[in-house]
């Protein structure tokens, strides 16, 4: 450490301090003139000789208070320049310890130690009034001193951010790898599901008198299936051509408040309920050059007739040997309602699966097949609908209605509390937000409709009752 010693005036300062004092006295001479028949002489030259000495004392007194200045000044900056040593050994110190560096911990303790020395010892040259005899070297050692500290601090924190930014690469590559590893899982277990989804148990009904509410039940269950798989695709694809989802979803359902951010897809896939089951009270969907038989019992045959030729075969295979059946129709009026040709371009960069629909052919991609597959399911639905001898209804319920645990099912019940399948009656008592899959009633038996629920006084809309007619449109 700098040695210290009392403040002394050096051969310098002596002589610049001499030096001033002459000036000082030439500049007073200049104001005074002695006249010799001045009577009063003796007395003015007491009181010149007077002003001489003030003016003297008062150069002194100056000289004293920027000397103390300046070494109060470079007192200041070794103490600053030391703090900042001991937070930049620190912070080093901290480094060292992660990985262990035995070394460099022994040599930031040593730093720190010695600093912190250093700090005490500055303490006693203040109590002491002991100052440095070059305070301007010393403020210029000590401001390089202070920079180099902060350096090493900025230093230190520079490494730790790079380590932790390392870290997070790693995290990141793991967690990649795990979602590869589980949309691959997902893939196999959808594919698996796909397989085992046929209709197998409607292969025994070999006659119209054997169809049972349960069969539509079966059939509307793979419907349903096939349904969210598409949605999720379309999400899938949403997110990849960096859609706003949020405001795609608000152009469907406008003041809905959701209980968690994944409850949005149930939206997206009210949508495609909407335009997939848009005039299944119709036969064959109303599409048109579409003739039936007149009689009731000949067109429950038909449309029975249409389901088991469907049922077992893979949607594109069928779409690609009769391009030009009813389902082959269905297909193409339903993909140009549905796929929004924006939607279609800012997923794919074109509009070739419009094109190719248009001119009678059907599109060989992923997505198409998916969608097949799920037009497939819903149109197996409405033959059967239309093969039993009770006609079938459809409905849905209109935002605001109350909870009916028999003609409803909720989507997001885990949400609220229920009793005994009731729920429970609050101030905050849940309500319809909007119907997600519509429901069915074949006679008696009641298929229920899924809504996603809300608090009743988050809707904005006054209650509506529950909508039904046979095979009708949702309204």
């Amino acid at each position: 450490m700098e040695s210290m010693k009392p403040s002394a005036v050096t051969p310098s300062k002596k002589l610049a301090r001499n030096f001033a004092k002459v000036l000082h006295l030439r500049a007073f001479l200049k104001n005074v003139t002695i006249s010799d028949t001045n009577p009063k002489d003796e007395t003015n030259m007491e009181k010149t000789t007077i002003t001489w000495s003030e003016s003297f004392k008062k150069v002194d007194e100056d000289e004293e208070i920027e000397e103390q200045r300046v070494a109060t000044e470079a007192l200041l900056s070794k103490i600053f320049a030391s703090i900042s040593t001991v937070k930049g050994a620190y912070a080093e110190l901290q480094h060292f310890q992660t990985p262990f560096d035995p070394d460099g911990i022994e040599a930031s303790d040593k730093l720190l130690v010695s600093e912190l020395k250093h700090l005490s010892e500055l303490k006693q040259c203040y109590l002491k009034k002991q100052f440095d005899p070059s305070p301007e070297k010393a403020i210029l050692a000590a401001e390089s001193k202070e920079i180099k500290g902060v350096i090493k601090t900025y230093e230190i924190t520079a490494k730790k951010l790079e380590s932790q930014v390392r870290l997070k690469d790693s995290e990141i590559m793991f967690l990649k790898e795990k979602l590869v590893e589980a949309n691959g899982h997902n893939k196999l277990i959808e594919k698996r599901l796909n397989q085992s989804g046929t209709l197998s148990v409607l292969d025994n009904v070999v006659h119209l008198s054997g169809l049972s509410p349960s069969h539509f039940a079966t059939v509307l269950r793979h419907a349903v299936r096939s349904i969210r798989n598409f949605v999720r695709l379309i999400v899938d694809e949403m997110r990849s051509a960096k859609w706003d989802i949020d405001a795609a979803v608000d152009a469907i359902e406008h003041n809905v408040v959701y209980m968690i951010e994944d409850h949005k897809c149930f939206t997206i896939e009210s949508f495609v309920c909407k335009e997939m089951f848009d005039a299944f009270h119709f036969p064959n969907f109303n599409l048109p050059n579409e003739s039936l038989p007149d009689d009731r019992k000949n067109q429950q045959n038909w449309f029975f007739e249409k389901f088991n030729e469907l049922k077992s075969t893979k949607a594109k295979d069928f779409l690609a040997e009769k391009p030009k059946s009813s389902f082959a129709k269905f297909c193409r009026n339903k993909y140009l309602r549905l796929v929004h040709p924006k939607m279609e371009s800012s997923f794919f960069g074109n509009m070739i699966h419009r094109n190719l629909l248009s001119g009678g052919e059907f599109p060989k991609s992923d997505f198409f097949a998916s969608f097949a597959e799920m037009a497939k399911r819903v149109y197996l639905l409405h033959c059967l609908a239309f093969s039993f001898e009770v006609q079938a209804e459809i409905f849905q319920v209109g935002k605001g209605c109350r909870f009916s645990d028999v003609y409803m099912e909720s989507v997001n019940d885990e949400m609220f509390v229920f009793s005994d399948k009731t729920v429970v009656e609050s101030e905050e008592e849940p309500v319809v937000g909007f119907t997600v899959v519509p429901g069915f009633r074949i006679g008696k038996t009641v298929l229920q409709c899924q809504v996603y629920l809300m608090q009743k006084n988050q809707i904005k809309v006054k209650g509506s009752r529950l909508r039904a007619s046979p095979i009708s449109r949702r309204s």
